[in-house]
């Protein structure tokens, strides 16, 4: 029973409520209460602040929560090995990924994947935002740029060029800049990371770097709609080589001012803190990390 309600209390914070972990698990919102209770005292700890409107994690719900997921999947293992042999592999695993990237390598690799073990069901979610893995629930997140949680595990996947891209179309109307300056009286399609407008944008290092203020009519927080305005020729983006290196080789898309390229970026695969990961956890990382590292440049 402590290992049943370990698994509620996580999909209480994955929920962000007890009742929406009710009427996940079918239980009812005194059930659920009920439960937690019963965790809380079998610690002698409250391990959730409840509102009316929201619930948080006290340190000791954080601790439980961090370490409780590789425990679970642990005994998950176990009975996977028992019931269906060492070779299967059962259960749902929840990816976050950036939503371009998301959308190719990683999700034709998932593809790979779930034909190769039928037993698996992957939840992708995809966003080019903040994610919180541990309060979300994930069990990989694969990220672009340095990772600020120190708590988090991390794998490094290498480094990628940011790239400076447009449609020939684009370029045959206005022309094709010469000097990163040049941006400047050029249509530029903007991300914007959470609150954060991806401008200006900066070119080479050093000494030698060029920062450069764009400005266009078109912003949005999702890389992939960002590509698709560069394919139909609407402005100039600034995407990783991970997102366009084909549209660059076939054509639809032309490198621009390749001798100022930006400092590469690392890529990183993302896990939550704990001891240990599902056998199915990592044979889906080793895929995804094989994937992108295998992808080809520009």
């Amino acid at each position: 029973m402590l290992l049943a309600n370990i698994a509620l209390f996580l999909k209480i914070i994955e929920k962000g409520s007890l009742t929406a972990a009710g009427r996940e698990t079918g239980l009812s919102s005194t059930t659920v209460s009920e439960r937690l209770a019963a965790l809380e005292a079998h610690y002698g700890v409250v391990l959730l602040n409840r509102t009316t409107r929201a619930i948080s994690l006290t340190e000791e719900g954080r601790a439980l929560a961090e370490g409780a997921k590789s425990v679970l999947g642990e005994v998950e293992d176990l009975e996977t090995r028992i019931r269906h042999g060492a070779q299967t592999l059962t259960g749902p695993i929840r990816v976050s990924a950036p939503s371009d990237l998301g959308r190719t390598i990683v999700s034709a690799e998932i593809n790979r994947f779930l034909a190769e073990h039928p037993a698996i069901s992957i939840e992708l979610s995809l966003t080019d935002g903040y994610v919180d893995i541990v309060g979300q629930g994930f069990d990989i997140a694969v990220r672009f740029g340095t990772v600020t949680d120190s708590a988090l595990r991390v794998r490094a996947l290498g480094l990628r060029r940011r790239v400076l891209c447009a449609a020939p179309d684009y370029i045959a109307r206005h022309g094709s800049p010469k000097r990163p300056v040049d941006l400047k009286r050029h249509n530029c399609l903007l991300m914007r990371f959470g609150g954060n407008l991806d401008s200006p944008w900066h070119f080479g290092a050093g000494a030698r770097q060029q920062i450069v203020p764009v400005r266009g009519d078109r912003v949005s927080n999702d890389g992939a709609l960002v590509h698709q305005w560069c394919l139909a020729g609407y402005g100039i983006a600034l995407k990783s080589e991970l997102d366009v290196a084909a549209d660059i080789r076939a054509g639809r898309l032309v490198e621009l001012l390749p001798e100022h390229a930006q400092p590469a970026s690392p890529v990183q695969m993302l896990f939550p803190p704990g001891r240990a990961q599902p056998r199915r956890v990592r044979a889906l990382a080793e895929a995804l990390a094989s994937a992108i590292q295998q992808s080809e440049a520009c």
